[in-house]
């Protein structure tokens, strides 16, 4: 099944497509991860996903010191030496991603890749009975969906043609004409909360959290709505918070709020991007305070998962 002919083909830059997800919304679902966020949090599990442009991945467990990547770079940024091994100074690199296409091995990997319309819908639509069968569906994440706004609506409106279930994950952080054009596309919007306080959000996030609660406000009304927060022991996490994002939630109608404890699968992903990793202070928070704090929402009548 595709696009009808006469659709307006659109380019995105994807970063990635996960088939049978069961953490992105209900039932078993395509999540669709675009590239670029106007949030850098530094706590980000997929920092390859905040810039929008391509990047180089550097896997160097997959090196075998061939070579064949440092005769092809125009730029003269790879060097091997017995000592040190592959080095690549990304200052001189130009993201030409010449050196991708010597390496045999996948120890260097193009993340972001330019895609049509019809190209990602086409393989959304290959799981089409697992959505039947589970209630499932499409979920457009990121990096920040809305920030890519015309190749999203697009994607949504041709998987809306099909009758598929359309879900958004974003953080809200976009232009309220933006978000406009997305909403009549979507059944279920995921919001991601990082902080409320809007002095530790511009801190940590780059960006404050003014117009993300005001789009929230106005998104909610009439829309299914999820809030998210990622959970991080010392920043998040007390209490005093937690109660403050029940009373937001039950103000826009939340059916759920979902925990994400934090984890370090950024850290190492950063490290293959040539980064640094700004958070290495952060920890998760015990299980025992987790279930206390599912024990708040939970009191206050509403629904709460953890890590989904």
């Amino acid at each position: 099944m595709s696009i009808p002919s006469n659709s307006l083909e659109k380019k995105g830059l994807v970063f990635n497509i996960q088939r049978f997800s069961v953490h992105d919304g209900p039932g078993i679902r395509t999540t669709v991860f675009m590239k670029g966020c106007l949030l850098k949090c530094p706590w980000c599990s997929n920092p390859e996903s905040q810039d929008f442009s391509p990047d180089l991945m550097v896997i160097d467990s997959h090196c075998r010191a061939c070579a064949a990547c440092a005769a092809a770079c125009p730029q003269g940024a790879i060097s091997i030496t017995k000592e040190k091994g592959r080095q690549i100074d990304r200052g001189k690199c130009n993201r030409c991603f010449v050196c991708i296409d010597t390496c045999i091995y996948t120890s260097l990997q193009l993340c972001g890749k330019s895609m049509g319309v019809t190209e990602v819908f086409n393989e959304v639509m290959q799981d089409l009975d697992f959505y039947k069968n589970s209630d499932g569906g499409v979920t457009i994440s990121g990096g920040e969906a809305l920030g890519q706004t015309e190749f999203v609506a697009r994607l949504l409106a041709a998987c809306k043609k099909e009758a598929l279930h359309t879900a958004l994950d974003t953080s809200g952080y976009a232009p309220w004409q933006d978000m406009e054009k997305i909403l009549p596309l979507v059944d279920l919007i995921l919001w991601d909360i990082k902080h409320l306080d809007p002095h530790e959000h511009k801190r940590t996030t780059g960006v404050g959290n003014k117009l993300i609660l005001q789009n929230l406000k106005r998104a909610s009304r009439g829309k299914r709505l999820w809030l998210r927060m990622p959970l991080i022991a010392d920043f998040n996490d007390s209490r005093e918070h937690v109660k403050a994002l029940v009373g937001l939630g039950q103000k826009v109608g939340a059916e759920k709020i979902s925990l994400l404890p934090y984890h370090e699968g950024g850290k190492s992903k950063c490290h293959q991007l040539g980064r640094p990793y700004r958070f290495s202070r952060a920890t998760t928070p015990d299980d025992e305070h987790i279930d206390l704090l599912k024990g708040i929402i939970e009191k206050q009548g509403l629904k709460v998962t953890i890590g989904s």
